[in-house]
Protein backbone atom coordinates (compact mmCIF):
# COMPACT_ATOMS: atom_id res chain seq x y z
CA UNK A 1 0.00 0.00 0.00
CA UNK A 2 1.49 3.29 -1.08
CA UNK A 3 1.91 6.04 1.48
CA UNK A 4 -0.30 9.11 1.19
CA UNK A 5 1.62 11.28 3.63
CA UNK A 6 3.44 13.25 0.92
CA UNK A 7 0.61 13.65 -1.58
CA UNK A 8 0.33 17.31 -0.64
CA UNK A 9 3.64 18.74 -1.89
CA UNK A 10 3.05 22.32 -0.74
CA UNK A 11 4.44 21.88 2.81
CA UNK A 12 7.56 20.26 1.34
CA UNK A 13 8.07 23.15 -1.05
CA UNK A 14 7.53 25.72 1.71
CA UNK A 15 10.29 24.17 3.79
CA UNK A 16 12.71 23.20 1.01
CA UNK A 17 12.70 26.30 -1.20
CA UNK A 18 13.91 28.80 1.46
CA UNK A 19 16.76 26.45 2.37
CA UNK A 20 17.68 26.07 -1.30
CA UNK A 21 17.63 29.85 -1.78
CA UNK A 22 19.90 30.41 1.23
CA UNK A 23 22.34 27.72 0.10
CA UNK A 24 22.39 29.18 -3.42
CA UNK A 25 23.10 32.70 -2.13
CA UNK A 26 25.64 31.86 0.56
CA UNK A 27 27.25 28.64 -0.75
CA UNK A 28 26.85 27.86 -4.44
CA UNK A 29 27.05 31.41 -5.85
CA UNK A 30 30.18 32.35 -3.82
CA UNK A 31 31.84 29.09 -4.83
CA UNK A 32 31.15 29.67 -8.52
CA UNK A 33 32.41 33.25 -8.21
CA UNK A 34 35.49 31.97 -6.41
CA UNK A 35 36.29 29.74 -9.40
CA UNK A 36 35.86 32.72 -11.72
CA UNK A 37 38.07 34.88 -9.45
CA UNK A 38 40.86 32.31 -9.63
CA UNK A 39 41.19 33.10 -13.35
CA UNK A 40 40.85 36.88 -12.90
CA UNK A 41 43.25 39.71 -12.16
CA UNK A 42 42.18 41.21 -8.80
CA UNK A 43 44.46 43.80 -7.22
CA UNK A 44 42.99 43.79 -3.70
CA UNK A 45 40.08 43.07 -1.41
CA UNK A 46 36.88 44.85 -2.37
CA UNK A 47 38.14 45.76 -5.84
CA UNK A 48 36.61 44.62 -9.10
CA UNK A 49 38.48 42.26 -11.38
CA UNK A 50 40.47 43.94 -14.14
CA UNK A 51 39.75 41.05 -16.45
CA UNK A 52 41.19 37.60 -16.97
CA UNK A 53 44.82 36.85 -16.24
CA UNK A 54 47.25 36.51 -19.13
CA UNK A 55 47.34 33.59 -19.52
CA UNK A 56 44.04 32.87 -17.80
CA UNK A 57 45.48 29.82 -15.96
CA UNK A 58 48.46 31.77 -14.59
CA UNK A 59 47.52 31.23 -10.93
CA UNK A 60 47.31 27.47 -11.38
CA UNK A 61 50.81 27.41 -12.86
CA UNK A 62 51.97 29.53 -9.95
CA UNK A 63 50.65 26.88 -7.53
CA UNK A 64 53.20 24.34 -8.73
CA UNK A 65 56.01 26.90 -8.60
CA UNK A 66 55.19 28.21 -5.12
CA UNK A 67 57.32 26.42 -2.49
CA UNK A 68 55.05 27.64 0.32
CA UNK A 69 52.03 26.07 -1.37
CA UNK A 70 53.87 22.78 -1.80
CA UNK A 71 54.78 22.92 1.90
CA UNK A 72 51.18 23.72 2.82
CA UNK A 73 49.83 20.73 0.89
CA UNK A 74 52.50 18.44 2.39
CA UNK A 75 51.70 19.60 5.93
CA UNK A 76 47.98 19.23 5.30
CA UNK A 77 48.47 15.65 4.10
CA UNK A 78 50.44 14.91 7.28
CA UNK A 79 47.64 16.48 9.29
CA UNK A 80 45.10 14.37 7.42
CA UNK A 81 46.93 11.12 8.14
CA UNK A 82 47.41 12.14 11.77
CA UNK A 83 43.71 12.93 12.04
CA UNK A 84 42.73 9.52 10.67
CA UNK A 85 45.20 7.60 12.82
CA UNK A 86 45.07 9.52 16.09
CA UNK A 87 41.75 11.37 16.19
CA UNK A 88 39.58 8.58 14.82
CA UNK A 89 41.81 5.86 16.29
CA UNK A 90 41.84 7.27 19.82
CA UNK A 91 38.13 8.09 19.58
CA UNK A 92 37.43 4.48 18.59
CA UNK A 93 39.35 3.09 21.57
CA UNK A 94 37.70 5.50 23.99
CA UNK A 95 34.25 4.73 22.58
CA UNK A 96 34.79 0.96 22.90
CA UNK A 97 35.94 1.26 26.51
CA UNK A 98 33.20 3.70 27.54
CA UNK A 99 30.51 1.60 25.86
CA UNK A 100 31.66 -1.44 27.82
CA UNK A 101 31.14 0.13 31.26
CA UNK A 102 27.81 0.66 32.97
CA UNK A 103 28.76 3.09 35.76
CA UNK A 104 30.11 6.52 34.87
CA UNK A 105 29.71 6.28 31.09
CA UNK A 106 27.79 9.56 30.93
CA UNK A 107 30.58 11.29 32.86
CA UNK A 108 33.22 10.13 30.38
CA UNK A 109 31.05 11.12 27.42
CA UNK A 110 30.83 14.65 28.79
CA UNK A 111 34.54 14.87 29.62
CA UNK A 112 35.73 13.67 26.21
CA UNK A 113 33.34 15.94 24.32
CA UNK A 114 34.12 19.02 26.43
CA UNK A 115 37.20 20.27 24.47
CA UNK A 116 35.02 20.67 21.40
CA UNK A 117 32.91 23.40 23.02
CA UNK A 118 35.94 25.53 23.94
CA UNK A 119 36.84 28.37 21.59
CA UNK A 120 39.67 27.49 19.22
CA UNK A 121 41.31 30.85 19.99
CA UNK A 122 41.29 30.07 23.71
CA UNK A 123 42.74 26.62 23.06
CA UNK A 124 45.45 28.07 20.85
CA UNK A 125 46.48 30.52 23.56
CA UNK A 126 46.35 27.72 26.15
CA UNK A 127 48.63 25.45 24.14
CA UNK A 128 50.96 28.35 23.43
CA UNK A 129 51.48 28.55 27.20
CA UNK A 130 51.99 24.78 27.36
CA UNK A 131 54.68 24.87 24.66
CA UNK A 132 56.23 28.16 25.74
CA UNK A 133 60.02 28.16 25.31
CA UNK A 134 60.87 29.76 28.65
CA UNK A 135 58.59 28.80 31.54
CA UNK A 136 56.11 26.73 29.58
CA UNK A 137 54.40 23.85 31.35
CA UNK A 138 55.92 21.14 29.16
CA UNK A 139 59.48 22.40 29.57
CA UNK A 140 58.99 22.68 33.33
CA UNK A 141 57.76 19.07 33.53
CA UNK A 142 60.69 17.81 31.45
CA UNK A 143 63.19 19.64 33.62
CA UNK A 144 61.66 18.70 36.96
CA UNK A 145 60.78 15.05 36.40
CA UNK A 146 62.93 13.88 33.48
CA UNK A 147 66.25 15.62 34.11
CA UNK A 148 66.28 17.98 31.12
CA UNK A 149 68.67 20.88 31.66
CA UNK A 150 67.71 23.12 28.73
CA UNK A 151 64.46 24.49 27.42
CA UNK A 152 63.17 23.08 24.14
CA UNK A 153 61.94 25.43 21.45
CA UNK A 154 58.76 23.60 20.48
CA UNK A 155 58.28 25.83 17.45
CA UNK A 156 61.63 25.18 15.82
CA UNK A 157 62.07 23.15 12.63
CA UNK A 158 62.36 19.88 14.57
CA UNK A 159 59.24 20.22 16.73
CA UNK A 160 56.80 22.61 15.05
CA UNK A 161 54.67 19.83 13.52
CA UNK A 162 54.06 18.22 16.91
CA UNK A 163 53.30 21.62 18.43
CA UNK A 164 50.87 22.52 15.68
CA UNK A 165 49.06 19.18 15.45
CA UNK A 166 48.72 18.30 19.14
CA UNK A 167 45.90 20.74 19.98
CA UNK A 168 44.04 19.86 16.77
CA UNK A 169 44.20 16.17 17.64
CA UNK A 170 43.17 16.83 21.24
CA UNK A 171 40.21 19.06 20.44
CA UNK A 172 38.39 16.90 17.91
CA UNK A 173 38.80 13.45 19.45
CA UNK A 174 35.56 14.11 21.32
CA UNK A 175 33.70 14.82 18.09
CA UNK A 176 34.46 11.41 16.60
CA UNK A 177 34.06 9.78 20.01
CA UNK A 178 30.42 10.88 20.21
CA UNK A 179 29.68 9.60 16.69
CA UNK A 180 31.30 6.21 17.31
CA UNK A 181 29.84 5.67 20.78
CA UNK A 182 26.39 6.44 19.37
CA UNK A 183 26.92 3.78 16.71
CA UNK A 184 28.04 1.27 19.34
CA UNK A 185 25.01 1.97 21.51
CA UNK A 186 22.73 1.08 18.57
CA UNK A 187 24.08 -2.48 18.36
CA UNK A 188 21.53 -4.90 19.90
CA UNK A 189 22.81 -6.20 23.23
CA UNK A 190 21.41 -9.64 22.46
CA UNK A 191 24.26 -10.19 20.02
CA UNK A 192 26.87 -9.57 22.72
CA UNK A 193 25.01 -11.75 25.20
CA UNK A 194 24.88 -14.62 22.72
CA UNK A 195 28.60 -14.22 21.99
CA UNK A 196 29.38 -14.22 25.72
CA UNK A 197 27.44 -17.45 26.18
CA UNK A 198 29.54 -18.97 23.39
CA UNK A 199 32.69 -18.04 25.30
CA UNK A 200 33.76 -14.92 23.37
CA UNK A 201 35.80 -12.51 25.48
CA UNK A 202 35.85 -8.71 25.36
CA UNK A 203 38.38 -8.40 22.55
CA UNK A 204 36.75 -11.08 20.41
CA UNK A 205 33.35 -9.42 20.81
CA UNK A 206 34.95 -6.13 19.82
CA UNK A 207 36.74 -7.52 16.76
CA UNK A 208 34.01 -9.81 15.42
CA UNK A 209 30.89 -7.85 16.41
CA UNK A 210 31.49 -4.20 17.33
CA UNK A 211 33.89 -3.23 14.56
CA UNK A 212 31.95 -4.86 11.69
CA UNK A 213 28.66 -3.43 12.98
CA UNK A 214 29.98 0.15 13.09
CA UNK A 215 31.90 -0.08 9.82
CA UNK A 216 29.67 2.50 8.13
CA UNK A 217 30.04 4.83 11.11
CA UNK A 218 33.82 4.56 10.89
CA UNK A 219 33.69 5.35 7.16
CA UNK A 220 31.66 8.46 7.94
CA UNK A 221 34.27 9.50 10.52
CA UNK A 222 36.99 8.87 7.94
CA UNK A 223 35.37 11.17 5.38
CA UNK A 224 34.78 13.85 8.01
CA UNK A 225 38.41 13.58 9.12
CA UNK A 226 39.66 14.01 5.55
CA UNK A 227 37.50 17.04 4.76
CA UNK A 228 38.06 18.52 8.21
CA UNK A 229 41.85 18.35 7.89
CA UNK A 230 41.71 20.40 4.69
CA UNK A 231 39.75 23.15 6.45
CA UNK A 232 41.81 23.44 9.64
CA UNK A 233 42.69 27.07 10.22
CA UNK A 234 41.95 28.59 13.62
CA UNK A 235 44.18 26.63 16.02
CA UNK A 236 47.31 26.57 13.80
CA UNK A 237 46.85 30.25 12.97
CA UNK A 238 46.60 31.28 16.63
CA UNK A 239 49.67 29.19 17.51
CA UNK A 240 51.89 29.80 14.47
CA UNK A 241 50.54 33.03 12.99
CA UNK A 242 51.35 34.06 9.46
CA UNK A 243 54.15 31.62 8.88
CA UNK A 244 55.88 32.51 12.14
CA UNK A 245 58.40 31.28 13.13
CA UNK A 246 58.96 29.69 9.73
CA UNK A 247 57.27 29.18 6.41
CA UNK A 248 57.46 25.42 6.99
CA UNK A 249 54.37 25.63 9.22
CA UNK A 250 51.88 26.56 6.49
CA UNK A 251 48.67 24.60 6.00
CA UNK A 252 46.39 25.07 3.00
CA UNK A 253 43.84 26.93 5.15
CA UNK A 254 46.33 29.28 6.82
CA UNK A 255 48.19 29.94 3.56
CA UNK A 256 44.94 30.77 1.76
CA UNK A 257 44.00 33.23 4.52
CA UNK A 258 47.45 34.82 4.43
CA UNK A 259 47.37 35.33 0.67
CA UNK A 260 43.81 36.65 0.60
CA UNK A 261 43.52 38.88 3.66
CA UNK A 262 47.08 39.84 4.57
CA UNK A 263 48.73 40.08 1.17
CA UNK A 264 45.51 41.04 -0.68
CA UNK A 265 46.38 38.56 -3.41
CA UNK A 266 42.70 37.71 -3.84
CA UNK A 267 42.85 35.84 -7.14
CA UNK A 268 45.67 33.59 -5.91
CA UNK A 269 43.83 33.01 -2.62
CA UNK A 270 40.77 32.00 -4.64
CA UNK A 271 42.92 29.53 -6.57
CA UNK A 272 44.11 27.94 -3.32
CA UNK A 273 40.49 27.70 -2.14
CA UNK A 274 39.53 25.88 -5.34
CA UNK A 275 42.42 23.44 -4.85
CA UNK A 276 41.28 22.77 -1.27
CA UNK A 277 37.80 21.86 -2.53
CA UNK A 278 39.21 19.66 -5.32
CA UNK A 279 41.50 17.84 -2.89
CA UNK A 280 38.60 17.25 -0.51
CA UNK A 281 36.32 15.86 -3.20
CA UNK A 282 38.98 13.66 -4.83
CA UNK A 283 40.37 12.17 -1.62
CA UNK A 284 36.88 11.62 -0.21
CA UNK A 285 35.82 9.79 -3.36
CA UNK A 286 38.94 7.62 -3.23
CA UNK A 287 38.19 6.79 0.41
CA UNK A 288 34.60 5.96 -0.51
CA UNK A 289 35.78 3.61 -3.25
CA UNK A 290 38.24 1.87 -0.94
CA UNK A 291 35.92 1.64 2.06
CA UNK A 292 32.51 1.01 0.59
CA UNK A 293 29.56 1.12 2.97
CA UNK A 294 27.73 -2.14 3.56
CA UNK A 295 24.22 -3.02 4.58
CA UNK A 296 23.63 -5.45 7.40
Amino acid sequence: MSSTIYKNKLPLIIFLVPALILMTIFLYYPFIMNIFNSFSDISGLGTAAKGLNDPWFKNYIRLFQDPNMITAVKNTMILMLSTIIFQVGIALLLAIFVDSIKVGSQFFRTVYFFPLVISATALGLLFNLVFLYDGGMLNQILQKFFGFTQNIDWKDENHFMLTMLSPVMWQYVGFYFVIIVTGLSNIPQEIFEAASLDGAGFWKRTYYISLPMIRNVLITCLILAITGALKVFDLPWVMMGSGIPMDESWLTGTYMYNQTFLRSDVDYGSTIAVVIVILGVVISQIANKIFKEKEY
